[in-house]
């Protein structure tokens, strides 16, 4: 292969319709959008208009809520330490904490902490510090010989 024979696959592009150029062209005059009303001019955005019927989102009532102090954790299962340990990414003997699972690229940022989940299988004895970790993850860790060291919340969530 050469930089100048690369080419887009056969179908995968099309050339843009040139509308309103004339009549031969079979997009010409209305530019195929149809006869007069508002919809065949420009500038029209009327995404949500049910013809000034009661529109959908405001005949339904607002539920729930967005609560602003709600710490966000980086959820990691038990699976994806393993095998970033088996990769040689995670030193098992060392202290796994945030920094080093993201030094591992286990995750990309640390947010408000990392939570450990259950999901998955671990055979290494490990030292964990995390913000929090579900019984079941605290239960397969200390059986697998390692320690489980929850950080303290966040003081947001208090």
């Amino acid at each position: 292969m050469k930089l100048n024979e690369i080419k887009d696959n056969e179908g995968s592009t099309h050339s843009r319709k040139r509308l309103g150029r004339g009549i031969g062209s079979g997009s010409g005059k209305t530019a195929g959008r149809g006869v007069k009303g508002q919809k065949s001019r420009s500038g029209v955005a009327i995404n949500g208009f049910e013809g000034g019927q009661m529109p959908i989102y405001r005949r339904l009532p607002k539920r729930g809520f967005n609560n602003i102090f709600a710490s966000d954790f980086v959820v990691v299962s038990l699976g994806r330490i393993q095998a970033a340990i088996d990769a040689g990414k995670l030193d098992a003997k060392a202290t796994v904490d945030a920094a080093a699972l993201k030094a591992a690229g286990v995750i990309r940022r640390p947010k408000d902490g990392v939570r450990v989940l259950a999901d998955g299988e671990l055979k290494a004895k490990i030292t964990i510090v995390v913000a929090g970790a579900s019984k079941p993850a605290v239960e397969k860790i200390e059986k697998a010989g390692g320690t489980v060291t929850q950080l303290s919340a966040p003081a947001a969530a208090e």
